[in-house]
């Protein structure tokens, strides 16, 4: 079995790849939604960006560690009622299984909202790819945010 390689992902490529990020967003939304954890550090500096105030957060597990769990939870669901299009971010859309299952979940909640989605990191073995994202991941990624306060 082969190890897992890590890469650390400090906060200026962050930066750069934020804003490189929103210049490939092309559609407007009227709320933002960040997956926690990962997402949670993209919505808030995106709302501060776009000057929303509609910034919300949802929680998923789908990982213990470095390994993936059978199922993805969705839970704390905010309430999305007076939104028409929302974007969800997340830091990477490895699998895909978290974000499907959000958009499963959020669109049984929300019929008629517009869900958009947009990650730093996908990877195309995903089963769903989102409509924007920045680059691929050469292997498992240590965000700063999980990091730099351990070290």
């Amino acid at each position: 079995m082969n190890p897992i390689t890590r890469y650390y992902y400090p906060y200026q490529e962050y930066k750069q790849d934020l804003k490189t990020l929103i210049q490939k967003i092309d559609q407007s939304f009227d709320a933002i939604l960040g997956i926690a954890r990962g997402g949670l550090s993209m919505a808030q500096m995106l709302g501060e960006y776009y000057d929303l105030r509609e910034v919300y957060a949802l929680n998923t597990i789908g990982y213990d560690d470095t390994q993936k769990n059978d199922s993805v939870e969705v839970f704390n669901i905010p309430n999305l009622r007076s939104a028409k299009q929302v974007l969800i971010v997340d830091d990477i859309v490895d699998s895909g299984d978290t974000l499907v299952e959000v958009l499963k979940v959020l669109g049984e909640a929300y019929p008629k909202v517009t869900f958009l989605t947009a990650s730093l990191f996908y990877k195309p073995t995903a089963q769903i790819m989102p409509d924007w994202y920045v680059k691929e991941p050469k292997g498992w990624i240590e965000f700063f945010w999980s990091e730099d306060l351990n070290a």
